[in-house]
């Protein structure tokens, strides 16, 4: 998919940061999928700068497993199989609900009001007769993230954005391929929940409703049978990456 971004988004630190940061928010809000290719060329161009950049960003992402080489040389993103899939969400479960219960804790009015605006705009555009559906999938990982931010916990937002790198594109097979399951209104449910809990500092009821939503999107996902049974193995070639 070709990004479409303002040079303004590269400004401040370097262009290989620019670019990583660039990257790692397409990642988490599922603007790519698994198994979806990388155009190292297609990026530096879109973006108007080299090469160089971007091959430091995208070996940084591999590094991190955002990314993989596959033997072809091609950039993609990790297609996990049903057992790594489990432990990710045994493991977001866990840490996002924490962060869930320390936000509806340590919220003040502005977190509250960043929360509510999120929940709102996925509400929205889930009743619509057509929902955008990459849209609706950037919305909740927005809403996800506004929430956690609220737990004011540096650390932990740092190891939730290293989880999300791998659920964001996954999170895909979900929401953003299946009108019906966006106009269910199952997720929108648990949103409502987790924006009640936090306003009402109820710690328990923000932490059932984010692990309750984490948890129906993977049983829902799982049940597609699009995952495989064993993860491909990673493929790294030490270092440098050359562009397809």
């Amino acid at each position: 998919m070709p990004l479409q971004a303002p040079r303004a988004t590269l400004e401040g630190g370097s262009l290989g940061d620019g670019v990583r940061q660039l990257l790692t928010r397409r990642l988490l809000a599922g603007v790519y999928s698994p198994g979806d290719k990388l155009s190292l060329r297609r990026v530096a161009a879109d973006l108007g700068v080299s090469m160089t950049p971007v091959r430091e960003a995208v070996s940084r992402l591999v590094a991190d497993g955002a990314l993989e080489v596959a033997p072809s040389r091609a950039v993609r993103v990790p297609i996990l199989g049903v057992g790594e899939f489990r432990e990710l969400t045994a493991l977001r479960i866990e840490i996002e609900g924490l962060a869930a219960a320390w936000a509806a804790e340590r919220r003040d009015d502005a977190d509250l009001a960043v929360i509510a605006e999120a929940e709102a705009g996925f509400r929205l555009e889930r009743a619509r007769p057509a929902p955008d559906l990459v849209l609706t999938v950037a919305i909740n990982q927005k809403l996800h993230f506004a929430i956690y931010r609220a737990a004011r916990s540096p650390m932990l937002m740092e190891i939730i954005t290293g989880l999300w790198l791998k659920a964001g594109p996954i999170l895909n097979l979900d929401m953003s391929t299946n009108v019906a399951r966006v106009s269910s209104g199952t997720g929108e449910r648990y949103h409502t929940a987790a924006l009640a809990a936090v306003r009402a500092r109820d710690a328990v009821g923000a932490r059932d409703a984010v692990a309750g939503d984490i948890a129906q999107a993977c049983k829902y996902i799982i049940s597609l049978g699009r995952l495989p049974a064993n993860r491909s193995p990673q493929y790294i070639d030490g270092g440098l990456l050359i562009s397809t």
